[in-house]
């Protein structure tokens, strides 16, 4: 699905970055900020190639509101809009993962598509409680409207996968463990590692009795 545009899109883009550009930006930043900043663009090719070559799809649908993928390119937004009537976007990337390859808040907005981004440092971060109630509030509010819900980080198996979860055990009143073994049917290869279990855990002990 999708693999000459994100194959093209992903060449062409990264054929502008200026050599000294991810260098310069981490200037002063703590070590796992600068590793996250300047792994980004080797992990985003390599998610393009495994989406290539292997049986990995660029997005899955979890539900009938949401969609669990990675970065959405920018040649994308008329197959979201039109083909998975999406109508809103939560993106758990920082600033400068979505600066060069993704549609900022007023893109979406632009084509009539609300936009929240919890910024989360990829790697070494899993979403604060804050971010993931926000996050869940925002898809509820498209539940029973017929309307979609993109929620998405770089590869979409971590950040993003932990704050679905949270929907799920939200939605359905389910455990962390009934959650995350939902979603992998859906998306086999979603990566949740001790952080996200523990952030899951806390979200379910907090909201399990309500």
């Amino acid at each position: 699905m999708h693999h000459n545009f994100l194959w093209r899109d992903c060449l062409s883009s990264l054929s502008r970055v200026p050599h000294h550009s991810l260098l310069f930006s981490t200037a002063g930043l703590d070590f796992k900020i600068m590793f996250a900043r300047l792994s980004f663009y080797p992990t985003l090719f390599y998610n393009v190639v495994m989406e290539k070559v292997s049986a990995r799809r660029w997005y899955d649908r979890i539900d009938e509101t949401v969609l669990l993928g990675a970065l959405p390119f920018q040649n994308m937004t008329e197959q979201l809009i039109k083909e998975e009537n999406v109508k809103g976007v939560v993106s758990m990337n920082e600033d400068y993962e979505l600066w060069l390859f993704s549609n900022d808040r007023e893109s979406w907005k632009a084509r009539g598509v609300e936009f929240l981004q919890l910024s989360t440092t990829d790697i070494f971060e899993t979403p604060c409680q804050e971010k993931l109630q926000k996050g869940v509030l925002f898809i509820d509010k498209f539940r029973g409207t017929g309307g979609s819900v993109y929620v998405h980080c770089k590869a979409g198996r971590t950040r993003s996968a932990t704050l679905v979860g949270c929907y799920l055990m939200q939605k359905h009143g389910w455990t962390p463990e009934k959650a995350v073994s939902f979603m992998a049917e859906k998306r086999p290869h979603i990566l949740l590692r001790s952080k996200q279990w523990e952030a899951l855990h806390v979200f379910f002990n907090n909201n399990s009795a309500r």
